[in-house]
């Protein structure tokens, strides 16, 4: 098994706070969160071909104050 990398990551804290509380309803820590959305992202464009939006540099519009 390939060793994992490591990448800094740098995230609001109304986004964290938000991912935090979803980890913990599906039982995951926050990096198990972040991973387990990331492998869901890919597999997603895999299964379309589609890539992600152009405007992916444009921060959404969170609803989690």
């Amino acid at each position: 098994m390939a060793a994992k990398k490591q990448v800094p990551l740098r995230l609001s804290e109304s986004l964290y706070n938000a991912l935090a509380q979803w980890a913990e309803d599906d039982f995951r820590s926050v990096n198990g969160q972040i991973e387990y959305l990331l492998t869901e992202c890919v597999k997603q464009r895999k299964k379309d071909g589609k890539y992600v939006s152009k405007q992916i540099d444009v921060p959404p519009e969170l609803d989690i104050h």
